[in-house]
């Protein structure tokens, strides 16, 4: 079809107090491949995304580790629900946190882990202002393409925010909440309530304002999306019938997100999970963790950012599980003194967790990017935790998947038996000069992992 001259440089539906970021369409796909830029784009001139989840504790290493190497490979019991997406993701053996072991600064090793799995540095133990630890690598592909969508970056998470205060063995709980770091001494403060994250993503203007317009919705009753109605329409005639239907499934999907936030927000304050709840999160914890990947999902499809780190749970949390039969706290079952009981009852934690991944990458794979691949594919997703057996603390051969293709980069569909203790930092590393970044070192990397 013929591309109008009146979409150009068009990415946003706008109204009063509202800017919702348009899906990748045929239509616009001259906009798209012209605002990607050289940076962070794949071979075919789609935007590359990464993302990073980290889930606490350790995990059950028996259940965990698939049987066989290469493409050959069985998943292990708690990975069941990702066997439909195997030939999405590699599975890594070997990684390594050398400095989230304790060394001169003793006893911390979740605030350590926490710390040290995006940055690949030693935080400095202590309780008070004087916090270091080293800049993520989130942040690092943050900058290199941060004038190229409107957020630079996302930061999502299930607990609550703390930037202060003494946690795990003297250390400050900035280390402990905060998976995302600017800078050596400044985390980026990830955000828990999913009403909070929406207006971010669609809302416009600056917090106040967002704030001011999210008065006005409720006062006249009305969704985000009744602002922006006018604009919808008018683009709606402009599109083909392809893309008009993909404008409707889209705008769909927002409204069903923005349903999900207003249903929380009326159910009054959630079960307490054993840190201060924000306001609008949802009663389910589920359903908490799903309503924030569908927003990175939405973020990713409309290039309101490539980058994003979600802190499922803090290092050392002892939230319950309840709705999947286990009342103990994840972190003293974590200690499980290898009774045969509290490994089961961690394997249904860990089997938890990676259906809420299936389900992230999932939406991910069904999502159309602008050259007609998936997100999934043009995507870099690192799932793991900063210790692989809780009980002993150990930081080697951590528990590490990622999905996606990267654009191409990758070669997914494998169990990688790295056959030695390896920098995570050098997957990192990878990841960054998959992106753009020339950097030759990252954190304690000794190199960029290998292309095999």
């Amino acid at each position: 079809m013929k591309h109008r001259s009146g979409l150009d440089r068009r990415k946003f539906l706008r109204g009063i107090g509202a800017a919702v970021g348009l899906p990748a369409m045929e239509s616009l796909s001259p906009l798209m491949a012209a605002t990607t830029g050289s940076l962070a784009t794949t071979e075919k001139g789609s935007p590359l995304r990464m993302a990073y989840l980290y889930i606490p504790n350790g995990v059950n290493l028996e259940h965990w580790r698939p049987s066989g190497k290469g493409g050959n490979y069985k998943l292990g019991k708690s990975m069941a629900a990702l066997e439909d997406l195997k030939s999405d993701m590699q599975i890594f053996s070997g990684f390594a946190h050398k400095h989230a072991y304790a060394g001169r600064d003793g006893a911390g090793d979740h605030a350590r882990s926490n710390a040290t799995f995006l940055t690949g540095q030693r935080a400095k133990k202590t309780s008070g202002s004087d916090i270091k630890v080293g800049t993520s690598v989130d942040q690092i592909a943050a900058r290199a393409v941060e004038n190229q969508t409107r957020l630079s970056s996302l930061e999502l998470t299930c607990d609550g925010v703390r930037k202060s205060g003494r946690c795990d063995s003297g250390y400050s709980c900035a280390y402990q909440f905060n998976l995302s770091w600017r800078s050596e001494n400044q985390p980026n403060t990830p955000e828990a309530n999913p009403r909070l994250v929406f207006e971010r993503l669609f809302g416009a203007g600056s917090a106040e304002e967002r704030a001011k317009s999210l008065v006005q919705r409720r006062a006249t009753q009305k969704s985000i999306l009744d602002f922006i109605s006018d604009d919808a329409k008018a683009m709606h005639r402009h599109l083909g019938r392809n893309d008009q239907h993909k404008l409707e499934e889209y705008l769909t999907g927002v409204r069903e997100i923005e349903r999900q936030i207003q249903k929380s927000e009326t159910l009054g304050a959630p079960i307490d999970p054993g840190v201060k709840s924000p306001e609008g999160q949802p009663r389910n914890y589920k359903d908490h963790m799903r309503l924030l990947m569908d927003m990175m999902v939405l973020a990713f499809q409309t290039d309101s950012t490539r980058i994003s780190t979600f802190l499922l749970a803090h290092d050392g949390s002892n939230r319950s599980f309840k709705e999947i039969g286990v009342s103990e706290g994840h972190h003293n079952l974590s200690h499980h003194k290898k009774k045969k009981d509290n490994l089961e009852k961690i394997q249904k934690i860990d089997q938890f967790y990676i259906e809420q991944l299936a389900y992230f990458m999932q939406k991910m794979k069904t999502t159309e990017d602008v050259d007609g691949k998936s997100l999934l594919h043009n995507s870099m997703i690192v799932y793991g935790s900063g210790i692989a057996d809780g009980d002993r603390h150990s930081h080697s051969d951590l528990p590490v998947i990622v999905g996606g293709n990267g654009g191409g980069a990758f070669n997914p569909g494998r169990h990688v038996d790295l056959g030695e203790d390896v920098p995570l930092s050098n997957l990192y590393l990878r990841m960054l000069n998959e992106f753009g970044v020339d950097d030759k070192r990252f954190g304690d990397s000794t190199g960029a992992l290998k292309k095999v």
